[in-house]
This record gives structure tokens, C-alpha cells and sequence, in this order.
């Protein structure tokens, strides 16, 4: 795919692979079947509702839904309009919610009433008065000044100033299809297209500003890399409100005319029946996810002969009858900042390309090593700090000047360190920098930081990720309490899973007395040492996280 292409924008995607696959089945959810066809016709229908509604290009359109066809709907039928598309992360807390739908200017919120233990239409109804009490399309509430508009999933009338769903399609009854396609003919791949809030260095989610090109581009791309064709059933559990979702999962398998097998959150028991019974192909999901369905109690007993493009490393694959080491999507690299992959091989290159890279530069996307403290470029093999720009490359952060985090040259400083050999692969060696991955998802240790102030019984406490088989890292919390206080770790996990989401909440609690840590000159705590000093306890005591013990290395 040419990346200037014309065609490159969500809504040419949307009618493109429709045209090619209209009366196969895109979507299964919940014992329901939605064709191409199907998904073009509801976006259509949403696209002139939201004409109706007065969204116009540029408009910043929020989706709080989990992975669902109402998702997909949404989104694109926004993306048809030029809107800007706003996924929320649905393990946000009250506080993330907010500042997503306050900094990312929203001005429409389609979201669903609830989802597990999360209520998110009662506790939006309870914090914001201007919603609870205001009239649907003309919002006035100075926490979320550019609201308008929230229309819910679900509901058979609407409540206080949110909008039932059938409330909003009826706003589209005299929108003509004329209309509609004429709006989206004025969207260009140059414009704005997806807002992605994404934990990272700073306390709160920060805004990833991609174009529409970015999105689409990368659906094509993921597509050929992990070789799918329209005989593909993808299960995912990859969150759509992250570019993962987005662009590998949605992308990639609509791109080859695939099904998509959907789940609104994940459950073994009951993603095993769905692999089985739609004869799944492939497996998106985080490495605990694999673990967790393939050491089910059922998992042996299930007929998985259909999966084949799976890891071999993977739960699944031996119960798959996979044996050799054929296919693997793990030589790349990428970003949110680059809507995913900016590097990548194919999924069935040879195993020996494979383990020893992260992939070549994909077209349009341009790779520098730099030394971390001066910037200069390095030369091949040399490790130093990956810089990227290019074609997938996103917009800016939004709210944030380019020159606080581009280069002079335009590239953007990742904080991850590898090299580039002298055939132009990519390796990538890990994070410069102390943000945690766990779970497929980052973790800022500014952010519970910040939390820890407001607990009384703690002086210092530091986040350390601690190296995982399955999660990447483990969230470990390094605490010195405050004189004559008495550091109760569950009480402590307790105070956080209050005000941070699930996902941030530290896996064990480790006491240290000021004395233990190392400071810098400027009398911070120096997190390498503590970090070390952390997985020491854990490997002294045998500590079992997550179905992994930490036992003492040889020769440490």
C-alpha cells in the first residue's frame, strides 16, 4: 500500500473491504453473526444520526464501550464523518474519565451504562450535575466544557440529560445518505482522525493524535505481516481503546475480509467455548491471557486443530498440535506514538530472522540510534536510544508543543535503547527509562507516587517493575513508612485499587528502612538498586506471582 495513497482513510477502508466481502461475516458477538455488509449499513445509519446531532469534521466523538460491534459502529461512523474518534480506556478511574473527556475536548460521549463492577452511567450521572440534570444536545457543565451530547447503549428512555440509542438514531430520519457521502468525501487521510489516551511517564493519560492515514495504513500493514486472508477467525482480547485494537485486531482482520470473535471482557472458560466453536485461527491476547486458557481446567479436552497462527510459545499451541516454530508476530517493534508496528518482518519469516531481530524499518517509517545524553547519531551496531519518525507516525501529542518532544530533525526520542545493524534490522533492548509493562499495559510510578502522598503511613514509596515470564513485569511497591507507623500491605493495595485502575495496583508490598536505598546527587531515589534490592527478596523468599516463583540466579 502506497502511503499516500488517496484511499487511505477510515471511511474508504470501511466501504472498501465491504465492497470486496459483503456478505461474509465480520463480527461475532455474543451468538450473534454482523456481515460486512451488516457493519456498513449501521455505520451508515450512525453516521446520519450523528449528522443529525451536529457533528461535524474535526469534532471530538469519545467511544466507552468495550469490545463490541457498537464499537466498531461508533467509531467508524464517526471516522465517516471526519470526526476525531476518542476510545476510553475501560478500566479508566472517575479521575482518568474526566481529564480524558475534558482535555481531549469531547463534545459527543457514546458509551454503554456498565460494564463488570464498573457503573459507568450511574457514576456519571452522580458527579457531573450538569449531565444529571441538563437536556440532551445542549449540555452546559463547566467540569466538561465542551460536552454537549451523551447517548447510552441499553436504556429504554433516556435519563437526565443522556440520550436511550434510539433517541439518537431518530435525530438521523431526515439526514439524506447524499449527505452523509458527501461528507465523507471531503475526509482526507491527512486529517485528524483518532485521539489515543495512553499511560506514560506523567501522572495522568496524555493524548496521542494520529491521522486518519495512520489508523488505516496500519490495518493494511498488519494484515500482510501476519499473513490473514478471509478464511481468518480472530479472537481478541487486545483492548480497542489502545492501538493494539485498533489496528492489529480490527484492522488487520477486516483489511483480509476475516471474522473478528469478540468477548466484552475476558473469561477462559468462555473464550475456549468461542475459539472451539467458531473454529478460531488465531489468538490475540496478552501472554497471562494465554496462560490463563490454556492451563484451564477444560483446555486439554478442547479441539483447537483449527489455530495456526499462534505463537509456539503460547499455552494453546501444543494443545493446538502445533510443534515447530513457524509463525510468530514478535520481530517488531512500535509504539502508541506510531500506531503500532514502525518496524516488522513477517509472521512466517524464518525462525532465525525471527529470534534475532525486531524487524526492518516498514515504508515511510525512518529509524535513528542516538546517543541518549548528547543526540548524536550512532553508527551501525552502536547501542544508543531509538529515534523514529514517519508515516504512521503520529500528529503530536495533543496540547503539547512539537519542539517538547521532537528534535531538531523532527524525530521523536522514544526512551527504548537498541541498535541498527549494518543490513538495516532493528533490535531493540529494552526501556531507558522506569516505566513498567505489565500486562500488555504501561505503568506510570509518577502516578502512584503521587497516590502514596496522600496516605499518612508512607514517607517514600517507589514502583519497581520486577521481570515476569507471562506479564512482561510485575508492579512491586518499595515502602519506607513514616516514624512510628506500621505499613499494612493489604490495607496499602487497598487505599490504591480505591484511586488507581486495577492494572496499577502493585502485585506485593516491600518494606525498606531509609537506610536500604540509594540516593543521586540530588538526593533521588536511585530505582535501579531498589529494583535489584526487590527481586533479591523475592527470590530469598520464594515469593509465586501469577503461577511464577522467583528463586536466586546462579552466580547473584
Amino acid at each position: 500500500m502506497d502511503v499516500n495513497d488517496s484511499r487511505l482513510t477510515l471511511p474508504r477502508f470501511l466501504d472498501q473491504v465491504s465492497d470486496a466481502f459483503g456478505t461474509r461475516v465480520a463480527i461475532h458477538f455474543a451468538g450473534r453473526n454482523t456481515t460486512y455488509a451488516d457493519l456498513r449499513e449501521q455505520v451508515r445509519e450512525l453516521s446520519r444520526a450523528l449528522v443529525g446531532a451536529g457533528v461535524v469534521k474535526g469534532a471530538r466523538v469519545a467511544v466507552h464501550m468495550a469490545n463490541r460491534p457498537e464499537w466498531l459502529v461508533s467509531a467508524y461512523a464517526a471516522a465517516r464523518l471526519g470526526a476525531v474518534v476518542v476510545p476510553v480506556n475501560t478500566f479508566a478511574t472517575r479521575e482518568e474519565l474526566r481529564h480524558i473527556l475534558r482535555h481531549g475536548d469531547v463534545s459527543l460521549l457514546l458509551m454503554q451504562p456498565s460494564l463488570l463492577k464498573h457503573a459507568y452511567l450511574d457514576d456519571l450521572l452522580a458527579e457531573e450535575p450538569g449531565i444529571a440534570t441538563g437536556e440532551s444536545g445542549r449540555l452546559r457543565s463547566t467540569a466538561l466544557p465542551q460536552l454537549r451530547r451523551v447517548a447510552c447503549l441499553g436504556l429504554d428512555a433516556g435519563r437526565g440529560g443522556v440520550q436511550s440509542w434510539p433517541e439518537l438514531l431518530a435525530l438521523g430520519c431526515d439526514v439524506p445518505d447524499a449527505l452523509v457521502d458527501a461528507v465523507a468525501d471531503e475526509v482526507h487521510p491527512s486529517d485528524d482522525g483518532v485521539l489515543v489516551y495512553t499511560s506514560g511517564t506523567t501522572a495522568l493519560p496524555k493524548g496521542v493524535l494520529h491521522t486518519q492515514r495512520a489508523a488505516v495504513l496500519q490495518a493494511w500493514r498488519f494484515a500482510e505481516m501476519l499473513r490473514f486472508g478471509p478464511e481468518e477467525r480472530v479472537f481478541t482480547t487486545y483492548p480497542f481503546f489502545w492501538t493494539a485494537g485498533i489496528a492489529m485486531s480490527i484492522g488487520g482482520t477486516l483489511a483480509a475480509g476475516g471474522r473478528l470473535l469478540l468477548q466484552e471482557s475476558f473469561d477462559p472458560g468462555a473464550a475456549l467455548d468461542l475459539i472451539e466453536s467458531e473454529r478460531a485461527t488465531a489468538v490475540h491476547a496478552w501472554p497471562h491471557q494465554h496462560k490463563a486458557l490454556g492451563e484451564h481446567p477444560t483446555a486439554s479436552s478442547r479441539e483447537l486443530s483449527s489455530l495456526r497462527k499462534i505463537d509456539v510459545s503460547s499455552p494453546l499451541a501444543a494443545l493446538a498440535g502445533i510443534e515447530k516454530d513457524e509463525y510468530g508476530a514478535g520481530a517488531s517493534y512500535g509504539l502508541s506514538e506510531t500506531f503500532t508496528i514502525a518496524s516488522a518482518i513477517p509472521a512466517d519469516s524464518p525462525l532465525e530472522l525471527r529470534h534475532s531481530c525486531h524487524g526492518v524499518p516498514l515504508p515511510g517509517m525512518h529509524f535513528r540510534i542516538v546517543d541518549p545524553e548528547t543526540g548524536e547519531q550512532l553508527g551501525p551496531d552502536q547501542q544508543g536510544e531509538i529515534a523514529v519518525k514517519g508515516s504512521s507516525f503520529m500528529r503530536g501529542y495533543h496540547k503539547v508543543l512539537p519542539e517538547n518532544y521532537l528534535d531538531e530533525d523532527g524525530f521523536f526520542r522514544t526512551q527504548d535503547g537498541g541498535s541498527l545493524d549494518a543490513g538495516g534490522r532493528l533490535h531493540w533492548t529494552g526501556r531507558l527509562g522506569n516505566l513498567i509493562k505489565t500486562g500488555g499495559a504501561n505503568v506510570s510510578p509518577v502516578e502512584i507516587e503521587r497516590t502514596l502522598e496522600k496516605h499518612s503511613a508512607v514517607k517514600v514509596g517507589i514502583p519497581v517493575g520486577i521481570e515476569h515470564p507471562t506479564l512482561g513485569e510485575v508492579v512491586v511497591l518499595c515502602v519506607v513508612p513514616t516514624a512510628g507507623a506500621r505499613v499494612d500491605a493489604e490495607e496499602l493495595r487497598g487505599f490504591l485499587r480505591e484511586r488507581l485502575a486495577v492494572y496499577k495496583v502493585p502485585r506485593l508490598v516491600l518494606e525498606f528502612s531509609t537506610d536500604e536505598l540509594s540516593y543521586t546527587g540530588n538526593e533521588k531515589v536511585q530505582v535501579a538498586p531498589l529494583r535489584e534490592a526487590a527481586r533479591a527478596r523475592l527470590e530469598e523468599a520464594g515469593v509465586e506471582i501469577d503461577g511464577y516463583r522467583y528463586v536466586k540466579r546462579e552466580g547473584v
